[in-house]
């Protein structure tokens, strides 16, 4: 720094100190093979080592920096929760010190997570990455932020925030001391790069590939072969069957659009085919489904695939023991929650809003909590990922906004013709050869050498990808369109819905089911980003012929068609990914294989319960065990088994089950086991070789569907030739079978081992997943389908949890699992944890001014335009 003053702020530094010389010792003999490590001298040298993390773990009670391209001083006051409070006269100014106080706390977040689109991760920590870098580039995540770099006004307003960003991240960099480079430098024994106004362009792209990737195309084929396409149209349908829209309907109650499923067929492909089909599509889905933070080296599997896993991501509701990576399952990359309440419906007579989203667990978290504040201008507090100018969910004086995945289908594929496939330089379009665009990929280890060479070529639709099964090129929203930057920056002046909605109204994408309320009492919510019209029938899961180009989009939906809602009659708005609007609206395609709506089912369920509702029932949701998964399939489980004396023990134990995911309930497991069971039973068509593994992973509820119809083709098991299996007999071997697997793995039913809080945890993971760096084994309320969704091993869930009070003086309440700091060795590196496994929240402080908060500033940080 370039001047610091007084002492350390008392939170313990000897302790810090003490802890941070454990933790380099444990880290540098256990470090995971991210790379080669550095040599053993500079990273224990006692002045610039590892061991100097202790001194900048901790705050100074006051310190003063220089930030050169500074218009007026800021003040950033930091409280007793590590959160910087930001006090400045412009917006700019603002974002200066955000990317300052950014880069202070998480240097080394905001470097792997503008590599990791980028497709250069190897550049930092070797071969290792070559894989993810090269998936990436391919994909065509660098090409287009470079092009989105290239077409922006330099000297517009969104341009010059994040030039303001970047000079705040550089002034840091250019301050730093020895003690200040982060723990991950001295382990990988790099250094940080400066930061440019592209790397934030390419954070918005990896948003779009961690929310909006979704290639349905590349393994509707390998299901068709199995079963034929009716069969595989219904086990994968365009329209959810189980109906619990964003939009309201007519009644706020589930509908259940059940209907006989076509018969299977006999397979087109034979066994090699189908196998070669299903690796192609698991290894394109295990390294799509990434975390945002990637990568998470030596901490076992990877993310799960984004609505097929069942291990790292939102499990799809067949159950936790469902294998991974299996396409096509529901569940969604980003199984979030919000919702919000009018005041008529409140104890206190204010709209309440609830913002819940869901994304992979690291430390430090994916989301950095802030109060921005200019006069006039802006009053903002909330979170923002690191690299991004702003505040992405939060609260202002007037309105308090959230957002859960859309999972519209945005992407679509093209059968190209090449010149030449081995080296081609053209493309045919409408009967012409048209010129391809090529580009060099060159792959560089952490020493500047040449580790691959890729060449990737790209039609006017986007990249282009060859596999034995042809040429395809992509076109998909978050390489066409920048993402989101500016409507977000612009909506924070509102001050009512109506003027939030008109101003995220272009909003491109990623496309978010985007809730709202105001002081005035509003709520609303609309499902906002942009949508394509495809021509003919307007289905986007299929590959169309790329030598036409009328068969391009042909533009994107209109606002006022988008769905949405608005002070609705029920007083309450709700969204968990499920299908946003209702089929029998008769609207355009949106998407398919939407998620299975069990969370908005289950919130729908307590809010319509409650015309009381408080902040402390709206916490308690947070974490609910209430699940409607169990609430339909437990009973028919107990009928199907009543009865049977070989079913004794098993229906004895689920009767006995209350379906609540609580942390010391005992026959959760069971349940979950037999749902496991039920879908690898049912679905025998799809099963490939080794009888554990499906080639795609049909939504639950259309197994649910399936249960009204006891005779159906689908119930017999083709591998039993000398019988016709029914739905009574596949439920009760499921349960059978998940009784025997559960007492394997667990022992004795009352013997502790199958107590939920021993079997399901969550897993807060340290970014490049070194197990000293992690908080693991973390017991936690909630399990597959609830509000509060476990993941399979646990990396997955609420990334941020927030309730707003729309009062006279708005208040509000948040955690996450983690800690403003990246330092390992600070106390506010996870911190927050314990409270998010026990589902609190704390009191977030809102000073309209800098001395309301002066009882409660543990530091103050003081930036100047010091040459």
């Amino acid at each position: 720094m370039s001047e610091r003053e007084t002492s350390q702020s008392s939170v313990g530094p000897i302790r810090v100190a003490a802890g941070a010389l454990a933790l380099a010792g444990t880290v540098y003999v256990g470090g995971f093979g991210v790379g080669p490590l550095p040599p053993l001298g500079p990273f224990l040298d006692p002045v610039g080592g590892v061991w100097s993390v202790a001194r900048s773990a901790t705050l100074p009670n006051e310190y003063t920096a220089s930030l050169p391209s500074l218009v007026g001083e800021v003040e950033v006051q930091y409280d007793v929760r590590g959160v910087p409070h930001i006090w400045a006269s412009s917006r700019e100014d603002a974002v200066r010190a955000l990317g300052f106080v950014v880069a202070r706390d998480r240097l080394f977040q905001l470097e792997l997570q503008s590599r990791a689109p980028e497709g250069t991760l190897t550049e930092l920590v070797g071969s290792a990455a070559l894989d993810l870098d090269r998936q990436q580039r391919r994909l065509g995540m660098g090409w287009s932020a470079e092009r989105e770099m290239r077409q922006r006004d330099p000297q517009s307003h969104t341009s010059r925030l994040l030039r303001a960003f970047a000079d705040g991240v550089n002034a840091w960099i250019d301050a730093m001391g020895p003690g200040d480079l982060p723990f991950e430098y001295h382990l990988l024994g790099r250094k940080p790069r400066r930061w440019e106004p592209l790397h934030n362009i390419l954070l918005n792209k990896r948003m779009g590939y961690t929310l909006i990737y979704d290639p349905q195309e590349l393994w509707r084929p390998g299901v068709e072969a199995l079963v034929g396409k009716a069969a595989a149209d219904a086990l994968f349908p365009v329209n959810h069957p189980i109906v619990q829209p964003i939009q309201p309907n007519a009644s706020p109650e589930p509908r259940f659009d059940f209907a006989p499923l076509p018969p299977p067929s006999q397979p087109t492909a034979d066994t090699d085919q189908i196998a070669r089909l299903y690796a192609e599509t698991q290894h394109a889905w295990a390294l799509t489904n990434l975390p945002l933070l990637p990568l998470g080296w030596g901490s076992g599997r990877g993310a799960a695939p984004g609505r097929g896993g069942a291990v790292e991501g939102p499990a799809p509701g067949w159950g936790l023991d469902a294998e991974w990576p299996a396409p096509g399952g529901a569940g969604g990359r980003a199984a979030s929650n919000n919702w919000a309440v009018s005041p008529a419906r409140t104890a206190n007579g204010y709209a309440l809003l609830s913002g819940d989203p869901h994304l992979s667990l690291t430390l430090p978290s994916i989301w950095y909590e802030v109060h921005m504040s200019v006069p006039g201008e802006m009053d903002v507090h909330g979170v923002t990922i690191p690299g991004y100018p702003g505040v992405v969910i939060g609260f202002t004086r007037d309105i308090a906004w959230s957002f859960t995945n859309t999972g519209a289908d945005v992407l679509d594929f093209y059968r190209e013709t090449l010149d030449d496939e081995a080296a081609p330089t053209q493309y045919r379009l409408d009967g012409e050869w048209r010129p391809l665009e090529r580009r060099i990929e060159e792959y560089r280890d952490e020493r500047g050498e040449i580790l691959a060479t890729d060449t990737v070529y790209y039609t006017h639709r986007g990249p282009v990808r060859r596999s034995e099964d042809g040429v395809w090129s992509m076109r998909w929203t978050a390489l066409d369109q920048p993402l989101g930057t500016e409507t977000l920056a612009d909506a924070l002046s509102a001050t009512s819905v109506d003027e939030w909605l008109e101003a995220v109204a272009a909003y491109a994408g990623p496309a978010q089911n985007m809730i709202v309320a105001d002081r005035a009492g509003n709520i609303a919510i609309r499902s906002t980003g942009l949508y394509p019209i495809r021509p003919g029938d307007g289905s986007g899961i299929v590959v169309r012929d790329g030598s036409e180009s009328a068969n391009d989009w042909q533009g994107y939906w209109p606002v006022e068609d988008y769905p949405k809602g608005i002070n609705p009659d029920q007083g309450f708005l709700a969204s968990a990914n499920q299908q946003p609007l209702d089929p029998e609206l008769g609207r355009r395609y949106l998407g398919a294989n939407w998620p299975v709506p069990w969370r908005a089912m289950r919130i729908n369920q307590l809010l319509e319960s409650d015309s009381q509702v408080t902040v402390e029932t709206m916490r308690s949701f947070h974490t609910d065990p209430g699940n409607a998964k169990a609430d339909l399939f437990v009973p028919i489980f107990l009928e199907a088994a009543e009865g049977k004396a070989d079913l004794e023990e098993a229906y004895r134990l689920l009767a006995e089950w209350d379906r609540r995911y609580t942390k010391d309930n005992e026959r959760a497991i069971l349940f979950e086991l037999a749902m496991n069971e039920l879908g690898l039973k049912t679905f025998d068509e799809l099963l490939l070789p080794g009888g554990r593994r499906l080639a795609a992973r049909p939504n639950p509820a259309v197994i649910a569907g399936l249960l009204r119809y006891p005779d159906s083709p689908w119930w017999d098991d083709r591998r039993t030739a000398d019988r016709n299996e029914t739905r009574d007999d596949v439920l009760s071997a499921s349960l059978t079978a998940a009784l025997q697997l559960a007492k394997q793995r667990h022992g004795d039913p009352d013997g502790g081992g199958w107590r939920w809080s021993e079997i399901r945890h969550a897993r807060v993971n340290h970014l490049i997943g070194l197990p000293a760096l992690s908080r693991r084994n973390l017991p936690v309320q909630g399990g597959p389908g609830n509000l509060n969704p476990s993941s399979g091993s646990g990396g997955f869930g609420a990334s941020w949890r927030m309730i707003v009070e729309m009062a006279s003086e708005v208040r509000a309440w948040a955690t996450y699992p983690g800690g403003q700091s990246g330092n390992p060795a600070s106390p506010w590196y996870a911190d927050r944890v314990d409270q998010w496994v026990r589902g609190e929240l704390d009191a977030v402080l809102f000073p309209r001014q800098r001395s309301d908060l002066t009882n409660d500033v543990v530091s103050v940080l003081t930036l100047r335009n010091g040459k």
